[in-house]
């Protein structure tokens, strides 16, 4: 692929890079976004070695920045933990000297990236038809709530879960759930990564970039796959399953004599391996469980029986026991087990960096593995205007 020239370390084969994974390397991005669904997107492209080039706003910066407690170092954890592997350049955009900064910056680039409200990059100038008719070959991505075309609607994750269905799906019967983690952001994030890499291969054939619009609640609205497909099937309105499964039975959290686990019973034959397993074996021939559809007709009953069988049997004898006949079952863990477990450590799926003013600090990693390498940290979270000196001459803004 064709890029503009950067100024990262590059091996022979071009799949490492001083410090990391090297995948992208020589493509450039610039990205006007804060918070989560931009800085995740572009996260993952600088994992995979793009020179990542983060555009803020003078003196106060990424508001996540300031989304704390906690902080390690000057900046909350949360900014920290989606930043690394990127500069960062404090530019008013308002300020005619600094605006034209901003397109000296974007005239290097491989890609723009942005999730300001709809219309807010074209009023200042910095919009998809602007940049791409200076340069055609520009892949300019937007992210937002709803979409370009929706007006200038504003969407958070946790108004995007609501308006999606998401929150329907989840938490217990009658009370509509926010899912854990913010999934509307992280998975616009991802989308418009996947988006943004599969344009720039297009661009090695055709010579052309593209202009790409995602919007969070289209993300979680593709993300509905099957129970989307069950209400255009029958016309039936899905529900939550509470810690459970609509259409496959026993699926879900079960209590045990000391915790939970979840199990998953996919077929008949697993059915039949967990009551042996269990010592009910009686309960796989019971013509109300033998097939999927007769225990899903009678799901009451079975959730009761199987209640019934791990009431008196600890997590870890459960786990064992299904683990022995090939039944699918696991632990439910909190944030501190995984994160101790010593399968995530060996999977490299924390990153430890330091910075000026934090030794240590650690975050998640990007989950890809390529030829056994991992991503790792080849810039800490940049300070807000770090790198100005670098990238415009001068003194830096710190």
């Amino acid at each position: 692929m064709t890029t503009h020239e950067t100024s990262h370390p590059s091996d022979a084969a071009g799949g490492l890079i001083e410090g990391g994974l090297g995948l992208l390397a020589g493509v450039r991005v610039v990205d006007f976004s804060q918070a989560l669904s931009g800085p995740y997107a572009t996260l993952m492209l600088g994992d995979l070695g793009a020179d990542v080039i983060k555009v803020e706003a003078p003196v106060r910066g990424d508001d996540s920045r300031h989304w704390g407690p906690p902080f390690v170092g000057a900046d909350a954890s949360y900014f920290m933990s989606v930043n690394r592997n990127k500069r960062s350049v404090a530019l008013d955009l308002k300020d005619p000297e600094d605006f034209g900064r901003a397109l000296e910056l974007v005239a290097s680039a491989d890609v723009v990236l942005e999730n300001w409200r709809p219309g807010t990059a074209d009023r200042l100038g910095l919009g998809a038809d602007a940049l791409r008719t200076r340069d055609p070959r520009l892949i300019f991505c937007s992210i937002s709530g709803f979409g370009q075309d929706q007006g200038s609607r504003s969407g958070y994750d946790q108004i995007v879960q609501g308006t999606s269905g998401a929150m329907t799906l989840t938490g217990a019967p009658g009370e509509p759930t926010k899912w854990g983690v913010p999934v509307a952001d992280i998975a616009a994030g991802m989308y418009a990564a996947t988006a943004i890499i599969a344009a720039l291969y297009e661009r090695t054939v055709t010579g052309n970039g593209r202009t790409i619009d995602i919007a969070m609640q289209d993300t979680l609205v593709s993300m509905l796959t099957h129970h989307a497909a069950r209400y255009l099937a029958d016309g039936q309105v899905p529900t939550t399953a509470f810690n459970g499964h609509a259409t496959i039975a026993p699926y879900g959290m079960f209590p045990t004599a000391d915790g939970h686990v979840n199990i998953c019973v996919g077929n008949d034959s697993q059915f039949e391996r967990m009551c042996g397993a269990l010592g009910r074996p009686e309960l796989a021939v019971d013509e109300r469980f033998a097939t999927n559809p007769s225990r899903l007709k009678f799901k009451p009953e079975l959730l009761a029986e199987v209640e019934l069988m791990l009431s008196t049997v600890s997590s870890d004898e459960v786990l064992r026991s299904m683990d022995e006949v090939g039944v699918p079952a696991g632990a439910v863990l909190d944030v501190a087990q995984v994160l101790n477990d010593p399968a995530t450590r060996q999977r490299n799926m924390i990153v430890a960096f330091d910075r000026d003013d934090v030794t240590g600090a650690r975050a998640v990693n990007t989950p890809w593995k390529f030829d056994g390498a991992a991503p790792s940290v080849r810039l800490a979270p940049p300070h807000l205007g770090e790198h100005n000196a670098d990238l415009f001459g001068g003194a830096t803004t710190r």
